[in-house]
């Protein structure tokens, strides 16, 4: 819920950036030279781009959640098996494993969205560090969902 509350108050404070923006630029347009209307049309552009990228995000941000609801209704979504040290942080030796054996999953797998979406979750785990990503798996093998 924390990381929800979160993102709707970062995608708001966006949006104000945006319409803040957008208005400088709208103010720079109807100042009428040349100069001021080509400078406007440009810090337009900024907030359009801007807005784009915040709706794909959150596109994504809601599929992933759709497919990680299914995923849990089926008793798949991966189980936390990684050892910590006394701090709380994550063992890197237990997520390489985990990863490890994900990438496995996913290489007698590759057209089961599950087993990609797993793997997504350990190289998550194991912060995408290089060793982790010696041997990637054949991304052009897997399939969209199913």
């Amino acid at each position: 819920m924390r990381a929800k509350i979160t993102y709707l108050v970062t995608a708001a404070v966006l949006v104000f950036y945006f319409v803040l923006v957008g208005s400088r630029g709208l103010l720079l347009i109807e100042a009428g030279t040349l100069l001021t209307v080509t400078f406007g049309v440009a810090v337009l552009v900024l907030p359009v781009i801007g807005l784009w990228f915040l709706w794909k995000n959150t596109q994504f941000v809601r599929r992933a959640n759709q497919l990680a609801a299914e995923l849990d209704a089926e008793g798949g979504l991966p189980v936390d098996e990684l050892k910590r040290t006394p701090s709380g942080r994550v063992d890197r030796e237990s997520a390489d494993e985990v990863f490890a054996l994900r990438r496995a999953e996913t290489e007698d797998a590759p057209g089961d969205w599950r087993s990609w979406f797993r793997l997504a979750v350990a190289y998550h785990d194991a912060s995408s560090r290089p060793a982790a990503e010696k041997e990637p798996v054949d991304a052009t093998a897997r399939s969209t969902r199913r």
